[in-house]
């Protein structure tokens, strides 16, 4: 297929404004960058509470952030993991994300603010995310959660640590986790799919960025074969939680995503995958450019009620017309961002 018209739009006004890549830029200058698109969301909704705590993690306390949305208690629990390579993205880049899925779950979304690469390197994120996760199933309460109905989430390198997440888990014998939610993750260090040839470059992430971004996380080439860092060489994917794996067309990391799906699968572990064609990676964090992107929200929403049997979470999922505003005059408020970066350089 084609660009989506909307995705072709976002991309000629990126290229007419001719940006550096990612992987040109200093760590600091890539997460200037990344923090300055996480308008592209939308506006945040409110939610009935949200609880800044701090949690006990293997090298200090790690942040989380608890999103409640408006209905009565105890709820699922989504543990979000967000993405941006393992080296950008915190709290902040995807507070209007982990408002609107909250919303539109009707789960408490618990977004973790694990330790970034390069300045700690694998495995703190993957060890920092299970520790979080592993805290919230056992004092899911404190949070109007329900440990019973616990998930991992995450987009992109989030994904990535979601799936290890459910590994850990599952290794070391808890927390009970009962869905896995991986949206474009990464799965494995090779880089060398289909995919990541077919859409190396033009569609916002490229193959060199994303190896960028493998070589700040990794210690070591003994780590690209760790099955913590790379879930897709593990051995074993039996015993895994069910999953959902959302993937894009023009999308790198699109083939991996879907390997890993299909290995999933072919262990028994049941499994929805989604391609979201005319797509490119990033895209579910678009609410406010992308018509899919509100498209999937949906979906993952639905595929996470019916994970935890909450129908009445139906309820939350936000209004059309709430979203009408964020998508007012988006391309002047994308100018707005890009100029500002770029005169701050």
């Amino acid at each position: 297929m084609s660009l989506d018209p909307q995705v072709q739009a976002f991309l000629d006004q990126v290229t007419a404004m001719n940006l550096p890549l990612l992987n040109t830029l200093s760590v600091e200058e890539a997460r200037q960058t990344v923090a300055a698109l996480s308008d592209l969301q939308g506006a945040p909704e409110p939610v009935a509470s949200v609880d800044n705590l701090a949690v006990p993690g293997p090298a200090g306390e790690i942040p989380v952030r608890a999103y409640t949305p408006e209905q009565s208690g105890p709820l699922p629990v989504l543990v979000y993991l967000h993405g941006g390579g393992w080296v950008i993205g915190d709290l902040e880049t995807h507070d209007a994300l982990c408002r609107a899925l909250a919303n539109a779950s009707g789960s408490v979304v618990a977004s973790v603010d694990y330790r970034l690469a390069p300045e700690h390197k694998f495995p703190a994120a993957a060890e920092d995310a299970y520790a979080a996760t592993r805290w919230v199933a056992e004092n899911a309460g404190q949070i109007g959660g329900d440990p019973g109905r616990i998930a991992v989430g995450g987009d992109s390198a989030g994904g990535n640590l979601a799936a290890v997440v459910a590994l850990m888990a599952r290794d070391r014998g808890g927390p009970q986790i009962g869905f896995q939610l991986l949206i474009y993750p990464a799965t494995d260090s090779a880089c060398d799919t289909l995919s990541c040839r077919e859409n190396a470059e033009g569609y916002f992430l490229t193959l060199e960025t994303m190896r960028w971004f493998w070589n700040h996380y990794l210690s070591s080439e003994a780590d690209r074969g760790n099955p913590y860092a790379a879930p897709l060489r593990a051995p074993n994917l039996r015993g895994l939680p069910p999953a959902l794996v959302l993937t894009a067309e023009f999308d790198p990391l699109r083939d991996e995503g879907e390997a890993y799906a299909a290995r999933l699968r072919a262990a028994g572990v049941p499994v929805q995958v989604k391609r979201y064609d005319g797509m490119i990676h990033g895209f579910f964090s678009m609410s406010a450019l992308l018509d899919q992107a509100r498209t999937a929200m949906e979906e993952v929403a639905a595929s996470l009620q019916a994970a935890f049997a909450a129908p009445e979470a139906a309820s939350a999922a936000p209004e059309a017309a709430s979203a009408a505003p964020a998508r007012e005059g988006r391309g002047n408020r994308l100018k707005k961002l890009f100029d500002s970066f770029r005169s701050s350089r």
